[in-house]
């Protein structure tokens, strides 16, 4: 962590495992979609447009547009391999392009490309200078010490900046996606009189799997449980619409609901790509900035009062303080402190 005393503004190094964790997360999902879905259905012909893959304007520059349609299997176990290796969180920095490059390719050439392939798009795009500046050989490593990424005359506090800007776009762009998710649904006669659910479980392509068909067949067809069912979504879509006007320690308690609500998406409707982007999303919006895997445990514990301490509140207007760790009494606050 960065911190200036005279102005008392204190930012967390960035590149947390939690990061990490999101980045494995996307990639997983695009990974997903191209290792389970032929060229045929990937690139399948629409009524205005024929057979994909579809290459106007930037989508050009797309894997699958270069490779022309005659290599799709080839770009797609291809663009499925370096997944694989982004997924591992080997050397960020220099997976960041090939990644949103591959999701740009699959977002905009794909026939149908659904909303997480969209989101994937953008999340990796707005990464990609956040990464760029990612010192570590893993990207599972926990952050690195200030002292190590901030010297004097060096451009360490432009590169930590820049990336804590990029974040808190994302976390803007992903709190959006949940406001216009849970508002406009509500515009929907069947969502606003909680019977929603019962179409979607009864849907012949979106539809609950038939091992769990008896459960939810039971619930829908009551007018309290489908009503919950319908609901619930809208109200944890609002709480992470707002979660960033809310203290640490409440966006803590709230991602094991957000997980709980794509997890139901993926086995109850079958949209597991979009589930895993959108649980990758929920990482960028929730997770403190820097946070560390190992560590973040003990964090929520003194976020939420278990051992009464009082942390900063990460998103005082004009300020980002995100740390896990207190300074030892006989050493300096920070090894890389700055001073003005």
């Amino acid at each position: 962590m960065l911190t200036s005393r005279r102005s008392s503004i204190s930012v967390a190094v960035p590149w947390g495992s939690w990061l990490g964790l999101a980045r494995t997360l996307l990639a997983t999902a695009t990974a997903a979609t191209l290792g389970f879905t032929d060229a045929d259905a990937l690139f399948t012909p629409l009524l205005s447009r024929g057979p994909g893959p579809h290459c106007t304007g930037l989508s050009d520059i797309g894997a699958f547009c270069l490779a022309g349609p005659e290599h799709a299997d080839l770009v797609r176990w291809a663009c499925v391999a370096v997944l694989l290796v982004v997924a591992s969180g080997w050397r960020p920095r220099f997976t960041a392009l090939p990644h949103w490059w591959i999701a740009f390719s699959v977002s905009t050439s794909a026939s149908i490309p659904d909303g997480g392939e969209q989101v994937n798009q953008v999340l990796t795009l707005l990464l990609v200078p956040v990464l760029l500046a990612d010192p570590r050989r893993w990207h599972w490593q926990p952050s690195p010490p200030a002292d190590r990424v901030v010297r004097p005359g060096g451009r360490g506090v432009v590169l930590v900046a820049t990336a804590v800007v990029l974040l808190f776009a994302i976390r803007l762009q992903v709190a959006g996606i949940y406001f216009q998710a849970s508002v406009a649904k509500l515009s929907k006669p069947e969502w606003a009189d909680g019977t929603v659910m019962y179409y979607w479980f009864n849907h012949h392509s979106f539809g609950a799997p038939g091992w769990l068909q008896p459960v939810t067949d039971a619930l829908v067809t009551r007018p309290v449980p489908v009503a919950l069912l319908t609901w619930t979504p809208l109200v944890i879509e609002f709480a992470l619409a707002v979660s960033l006007l809310l203290r640490p320690a409440v966006r803590w308690w709230l991602l094991p609901f957000g997980v709980l609500l794509h997890v139901g998406i993926a086995v109850l409707i079958g949209l597991w790509s979009f589930s895993l982007a959108m649980l990758a999303a929920l990482v960028l919006l929730l997770v403190p900035m820097g946070a560390n895997l190992p560590d973040s445990w003990r964090a929520v514990r003194n976020l939420v009062g278990h051992r009464g301490a009082q942390q900063p509140d990460e998103d005082a207007p004009g300020a980002v303080a995100e740390s896990t760790e207190r300074p030892k009494k006989d050493e300096p606050v920070l090894a890389g402190q700055l001073t003005h």
